[in-house]
């Protein structure tokens, strides 16, 4: 097991500060720092504030790479004005850059007001507490979650409303970039209740594997370093600046667009299959 020894503290360009990896050699949320990432690429492309606002029962979360909670504690300070019952289901193989990250609380910054929930939800693994004028259930699965996916305990969970996807890049991390495992992730969500994912990568591949699974998949909002993400949710509804037929013609000619069907990290064009499948898909018609 890593300990805390493997993360670093590093200090970005614009004087925040953020948390390295080495043995993944990644760092989270690199450039502008974990909270200005959380908030361009989760709370405001998300919407949160505005769907939490006009909600009524509990708003659930699904928070996919849990690492140094910047985007938990993110959304949690941002949605504070929300009266709704806030449910957050973590999932993530390791708690210990969390560990880490709550040591160097004072340099990172997003724990403030929260350093009590994050103790109790290390050590318990969950934490029930009042936010502002809400309550919220915070709640870790510790394990592999392309396996978790498949298993009788996902079908338990109550289906997202959102869901934060920040998992490592697919080269450090191609298990968790599979076709599979987004088309294992569709499967969980409720028809009925609209659910939209953003993540960082913008990769043709990606945005291939997600439509494939089930997904309507649009244009992300700019992170900083980024200059477009990507969104997929199960409506179009939720997503502003849809994928058109001149992407798809783009990822016709692309090198890299195959999804990866195993975990083993790999570029190539589409296959004749996929290239029929993603022709039929309802977005292109």
């Amino acid at each position: 097991m890593q300990s805390t020894a493997a993360y670093q503290l590093v200090k970005l360009a614009n004087g925040t500060h953020s948390v390295h990896s080495l043995a993944h050699r990644e760092t989270f949320h690199p450039v502008i720092g974990p909270v200005a990432e959380a908030e361009a690429l989760y709370v405001k492309q998300l919407r949160l504030p505005e769907r939490m606002a006009g909600h009524s029962g509990e708003f659930i979360i699904w928070d996919v790479g849990l690492g140094a909670a910047a985007n938990v504690l993110t959304v949690l300070r941002s949605t504070r004005d929300a009266h709704c019952p806030l449910r957050i289901i973590s999932f993530d193989h390791t708690m210990e850059p969390l560990e880490f990250a709550l040591q160097n609380a004072a340099a990172l910054g997003y724990f403030t007001d929260y350093e009590p929930a994050v103790e109790t939800f290390i050590r318990d693994h969950r934490a029930t507490f009042t936010d502002a004028s809400r309550s919220v259930n915070w709640e870790l699965h510790l394990g592999d979650f392309p396996t978790l996916l498949t298993s009788s305990t996902a079908h338990s969970l109550p289906a997202p409303h959102a869901i934060l996807f920040d998992a490592f890049s697919p080269a450090k991390n191609p298990a968790m970039w599979t076709q599979p495992l987004f088309a294992n992730l569709f499967r969980l969500l409720d028809p009925a209740r609209p659910c939209a994912l953003p993540t960082y990568s913008r990769s043709t591949m990606l945005r291939v594997s997600l439509l494939l699974a089930g997904f309507f998949v649009g244009a992300g909002h700019a992170t900083g370093e980024k200059e477009e993400t990507t969104i997929a949710a199960n409506t179009l509804d939720l997503i502003s600046e849809p994928l058109d037929k001149k992407w798809l013609q783009r990822a016709h000619k692309s090198t890299s667009a195959e999804p990866m069907w195993d975990p083993l990290y790999r570029q190539s064009p589409l296959s004749s299959d996929t290239w029929e499948k993603l022709q039929q898909h309802p977005q292109f018609k």
